[in-house]
């Protein structure tokens, strides 16, 4: 390892060597040259120190005793104060060399052992990044940094695949156009460095909506304040959670209504025992088993004409009914996109708070997507028309579709209707939970298809509803 601040470095060697040879020897010349009582010997010690750097100890011995000797030629002295000079020379002179060679070789020492460290430490990083590298790009959630300036700096491919696949590469592109609420939070000033995480809907780079898991934190470069994020796509956890919930929501209505229908068979039967009797009746003008036979129809009328009912708005809040109707998109894209069926959204912007059970609404639209798609699996036509509007202090979202129609809209929401999937509840539990926060679903007459109107309370003309 090349020492900047040192000259005892292997490419000085010859140099310094030389300038030592020719410094003893100027010093040799003018010490031969001055008076004889003004010694110069002290001088032969720059000699050695050059060229202790380099010079074994054997070879800075001789240097030493080589400079002594000189130094001990021009001293006009009894012999032995010459002989004492000589020897304290000689030891002070080696004791230069030697102290410089030590000093010089421990020096090379602790710069290798330095350099070997700096070697194994970057060794170990490299294999920390490449192993951080292969976890990075084998990681099936996709990963990005992002800098202060909302552009994509890194990412992986898991996240091309994610945002925009058979597209361009991610780097430099800005994460608004994927993940517009990771945008705002690289935007919003922080002085302290945070990791959290959120839900949010993102884009791809052909437009599709997707539900997104994200976890990110910030941290700090001379660049500025970055953004690492971690992102997956929760569109299929989503869509099976609320077909889960929509099939629990009918099958425990279905039992419910399964009850009222054993009530029905019962009087079913009692009408037909009464029947029975009166068929070997002649007069039946004043047959009391008439007259109960009429009080069983009617039982039976009023039973078959029964409606879930639900306190208003027990499970009502305020609702942001623009985050409903983009997860309800994300939620049944998939599937629509497999059946061929094109989806036209139409909702006006900004739409206003609305007083609403969010989880209600939901289901309410999936079952009429999914009566929708149903409908258009023979047509050849296939388009779903979603509208969304204000009309007198409501919001009412239209579902048109181009499929068979409906042959007789006066029975449509009355349950166990023949042929109809879950005993035909599903439109018939959607109104009652329409009703019961004060909405309300109802089918509306098109040239062609079906229409349904699902009409849900502006939160202002709620208020005052509830005031009133």
């Amino acid at each position: 390892m090349r020492d900047p601040l040192s000259i005892f470095v292997p490419g000085n060697r010859r140099k310094l060597l030389v300038a030592a040879v020719v410094c003893g020897a100027a010093i040799a010349l003018l010490d031969w040259w001055t008076e004889p009582y003004i010694s110069l010997g002290f001088l032969y010690l720059f000699p050695i120190m050059i060229a202790g750097g380099f010079l074994s100890r054997q070879g800075i011995v001789i240097v030493a005793l080589l400079c002594a000797g000189l130094d001990f030629s021009n001293l006009p002295k009894n012999q032995n104060e010459r002989l004492v000079h000589l020897i304290f020379s000689s030891a002070g002179f080696m004791g230069t060399g030697l102290f410089i060679s030590e000093l010089s070789r421990n020096r090379r020492v602790a710069l290798q052992r330095h350099a070997d460290e700096l070697a194994d430490q970057v060794k170990r990083r490299q294999e920390a990044e490449e192993q951080l590298d292969v976890l990075v790009e084998s990681s099936p959630a996709a990963i990005v940094t992002i800098g202060s300036d909302g552009k994509i700096l890194l990412y992986n491919e898991a996240a091309q695949h994610l945002m925009a696949p058979e597209a361009q590469p991610l780097r430099g592109q800005s994460i608004s156009t994927y993940l517009p609420a990771l945008q705002r939070a690289v935007e919003t000033p922080s002085s302290t460095v945070f990791r959290t995480t959120m839900q949010c809907t993102g884009q791809r780079h052909n437009g599709e909506l997707f539900l997104a898991g994200v976890w990110f934190s910030t941290y700090r470069t001379v660049s500025g304040t970055r953004v690492a994020a971690i992102i997956v796509d929760l569109s299929e956890d989503l869509r099976s959670r609320e077909d889960l919930s929509l099939d629990y929501l009918l099958k425990k209505s279905r039992i419910l209504m399964s009850a009222a229908a054993h009530e029905v068979r019962n009087l079913c039967g009692a009408v037909l025992v009464v029947y029975n009797n009166l068929l070997r009746v002649k007069e039946l003008q004043d047959n009391e088993d008439f007259h109960a036979l009429g009080t069983l129809v009617q039982s039976l009328q009023r039973v078959s004409a029964l409606e879930l009912q639900a306190a208003p708005g027990q499970n009502a809040a305020v609702v942001e009914l623009k985050t409903v109707l983009d997860e309800f998109h994300v939620l049944i894209e998939n599937a629509y996109r497999e059946s061929g069926i094109q989806i036209v959204w139409q909702v006006a912007e900004p739409l206003p708070l609305v007083w609403a059970d969010r989880y209600g609404l939901v289901q309410v639209f999936l079952n009429l997507a999914k009566n929708s798609q149903h409908a258009m699996l023979a047509t050849k036509a296939k388009r779903l028309c979603v509208q969304a509007s204000q009309e007198d202090g409501w919001i009412v979202i239209r579902f048109e579709d181009t499929g068979v129609g409906i042959g007789s809209p006066e029975n449509l929401f009355r349950p166990f209707q023949r042929g109809a999937d879950l005993g035909g509840l599903g439109l018939y539990v959607s109104r009652a939970i329409m009703r019961s926060f004060g909405g309300e679903l109802a089918y509306e007459a098109s040239p062609a298809g079906c229409c349904f109107a699902v009409s849900v309370p502006v939160l202002r003309a709620a208020k005052e509803s509830v005031n009133a």
